[in-house]
């Protein structure tokens, strides 16, 4: 069974406070995007993991810890082949190896004829780790909470994603340290994403303007590098810049195919990692 795992993009990120589990509460619209890893699950004596990306290491996978976590809670004593063909760069902030995780819960529940329920599901994908619930349904999603309560929207109107990916050095850690950087003056109330959900649901297209994510009031600041490649991307007459959850992707809406393209090959004459994806409504990508 071979199964695609989406890359996401922040439409928009608003971070609330922080709450009393030491977790940031959050109220975010989350778009999964045609970008995707595929993850090949075979019958295996035990649980044997490989990627055709060198960089890829399974004991710091997600992959792994869903693995073990749904043998566990379903008392199963069956083993897996799992092989993740990466087209998600790694650390980019697009969700990759949350989406993995998700696509590896549904991949052996269906391998092991355990017949979990959705619910059931959800429950473990909690326990791995924020983002792993929303890739669960996919297409336009209404995340809040730590990341755990998710509810499907109705999708957006079609747009073409561009994504560059600065040659900036991975930083492990990079979400947790720029949640540590917040400060008072950058939490907000929801308001921004409660206005995005109001124009989704009448069917309006998005607006540049509506876009947000809190993360640049501080990724920018940290990563002075990431700035000037987003001023070069600027100066190729992108619209606007979105920084693509924790970053360094930095992502564009483009509603023009041949717009998309001409600035996606532009950025890759740049020496940025550039992709060309478009938005998916949940069914694009259940096996």
């Amino acid at each position: 069974m071979i199964l695609r795992a989406p890359a996401k993009v922040n439409l928009t990120l608003e971070v609330l406070g922080k709450r009393d589990d030491g977790y940031h509460e959050i109220s975010s619209v989350v778009q999964t995007i045609s970008l995707c890893d595929e993850l090949d699950f075979q019958p295996g004596s035990g649980l044997e993991f490989e990627s055709d990306d060198p960089d890829w290491i399974a004991g710091q996978s997600l992959v792994s810890r869903a693995a073990g976590l749904l043998r566990d809670a379903a008392g199963c004593s069956e083993g897996a082949r799992i092989r993740v063909t990466k087209r998600i760069p790694l650390m980019s902030g697009l969700g990759g190896d949350s989406s993995d995780a998700a696509a590896t819960l549904r991949g052996l529940n269906w391998l092991w004829g355990l017949n979990l329920s959705q619910e059931e599901l959800l429950e473990l994908a909690a326990q791995l780790g924020s983002d792993v619930s929303l890739f669960l349904y996919g297409g336009t999603l209404l995340i809040k909470g730590r990341g755990e309560m998710v509810t499907p929207l109705p999708p957006v109107p079609h747009a073409w994603v561009v994504l560059a990916v600065p040659p900036l050095p991975r930083m492990p850690g990079k979400t947790k340290q720029l949640y540590a950087s917040l400060r008072n003056s950058h939490y907000t109330d929801g308001r921004i994403t409660d206005r995005l959900v109001a124009a989704l649901r009448r069917g309006e297209e998005i607006q540049p303007s509506t876009l947000f994510n809190t993360f640049e009031n501080v990724a920018f600041a940290r990563a002075e590098n990431l700035a000037v490649y987003r001023r070069h991307i600027e100066k190729m007459g992108a619209g606007r810049v979105n920084l693509a959850g924790a970053g360094p992707t930095l992502y564009m809406l483009e509603n023009d195919k041949a717009c998309a393209d001409e600035l996606c090959f532009l950025i890759g004459q740049q020496g940025m990692n550039s992709h060309l994806a478009e938005t998916l409504i949940a069914m694009d990508w259940q096996e």
